[in-house]
């Protein structure tokens, strides 16, 4: 018997992750049901494959690393100075300024998110509810004491400050929201910086979805004045440019957040990456670089554009039969109200015996989730349309 100590904080959260559930729900179904076809719009995972113009020059890198004159070993910790500087034009042509000093690529937002918070202390965190399951768990992790921002119906489940008597936070904000689609505008997003500014808080912002926005709405928190003094952002190329089995994203910390302590968190982020991460292989980079270029945007919202024909595509069908929902619009995510009082999970347990479509249960992203429902609208065309007529015969 080991005499070891551990974290005793995991024991704080659910042993099984809320995708992990759904996956063995699922596979014990099909086990027994094997003659069943099973259509998955639960996991926010791409389908569609890489854009042509990111495969050529991951190609070409690999064709590199087989010469001796142009093979690279280690990559930079915080990434290529090539692809950190396509990161800072790919935000000055949205007119927003961003230092390429600032950018630090690593292999997914999720492990930014949850890794985040190795550089924070013991703060109080404001968590909004429902949200990305890893805002919370991580925290828990770590042993932060933790507060929730319920939204819902009301305010269109999009938190705001209003309530809050100007306690400092680290605050989390997703914008588009994963998973209700909400998109805060320039005055919602205003408030909350001037919130953090006055009250001395940091904002984590996550712009994973800001690919998919539609509309005069802030695709980066940095579009607010004085962003850059309260807030870190995080994003990512999965669902933007497909990369979810390739895996690259990128935090901004700017050279400004600084601490009343005199903490650098800029410095302090550097630190933690050259201690715990690698870096991002050269092929991928090169990849991540190509997205960004003028051919590669241009390819890669195509990909967006079909993902957002599905959920148009969903979303009328809930319309036609008058289900409550939301997102859609400036995300793949359409969010639904779970029909006759129902809990969402037995929505999940009804969906899946009944007409074999999977979704994610509601509470799974926050208490103020619970009676709602997630699809994804990234499945394939054909599935799309075969899981949106068979939604339709049982609403």
């Amino acid at each position: 018997m080991m005499k070891i100590k551990v974290n005793e904080n995991f024991s704080r959260v659910k042993e099984s992750y809320l995708f992990s559930e759904i996956g063995k729900k699922v596979r014990a179904y099909q086990a027994a049901h094997p003659d069943k076809a099973v259509i998955r719009l639960g996991i926010g995972d791409v389908t569609l494959p890489l854009a042509p113009v990111v495969v050529d020059a991951m190609k070409k890198a690999v064709e590199e690393m087989g010469v001796k004159e142009t093979f690279r070993g280690y990559p930079p910790e915080y990434g290529h100075t090539f692809l950190r500087e396509a990161i800072a034009a790919y935000y000055a042509r949205k007119g927003i300024k961003v230092a390429a000093d600032d950018v630090f690529v690593s292999d997914g937002a999720k492990s930014d998110v949850g890794n985040i918070v190795d550089i924070l202390g013991r703060n109080t965190v404001l968590i909004p509810s429902p949200v990305y399951p890893v805002y919370m768990d991580s925290n828990l992790m770590s042993g932060n004491r933790i507060e929730l921002l319920e939204a819902g119906e009301a305010d269109g489940f999009l938190g705001t400050p209003d309530v809050l008597d100007g306690e400092t936070y680290v605050i989390y904000i997703c914008s588009p929201n994963n998973p209700t689609g909400a998109v805060y505008d320039r005055a919602g997003l205003k408030a909350w910086v001037d919130y953090a500014l006055t009250s001395g808080s940091l904002i984590i912002f996550d712009s994973a979805y800001e690919a998919f926005i539609k509309g005069d709405y802030p695709h980066s928190i940095y579009e607010i004045e004085g962003a850059e003094k309260c807030a870190i952002e995080i994003c990512s190329f999965s669902k933007m440019a497909g990369f979810t089995g390739t895996r690259c994203a990128w935090t901004v910390v700017p050279e400004t957040l600084t601490t009343e302590e005199g903490f650098n968190l800029k410095k302090m982020w550097a630190r933690r990456q050259a201690t715990k991460f690698n870096g991002v292989s050269y092929p991928v980079q090169r990849g991540a670089e190509a997205a960004l270029t003028q051919e590669g945007v241009k390819q890669c919202a195509a990909l967006v554009d079909y993902y957002m024909e599905n959920a148009k595509i969903i979303s009328e069908m809930l319309t036609k039969k008058g289900v409550w929902h939301t997102g859609g619009v400036s995300s793949p995510y359409i969010w639904l109200k779970c029909p006759n009082g129902m809990s969402s999970w037995e929505f999940f347990d009804l969906l899946l015996e009944k007409v074999q479509v999977v979704g994610t249960p509601g509470e799974g992203f926050g208490e103020a989730g619970e009676g709602f429902f997630r699809l994804t609208a990234f499945g394939s065309r054909e599935n799309t349309i075969e899981a949106t007529k068979r939604l339709e015969s049982i609403l």
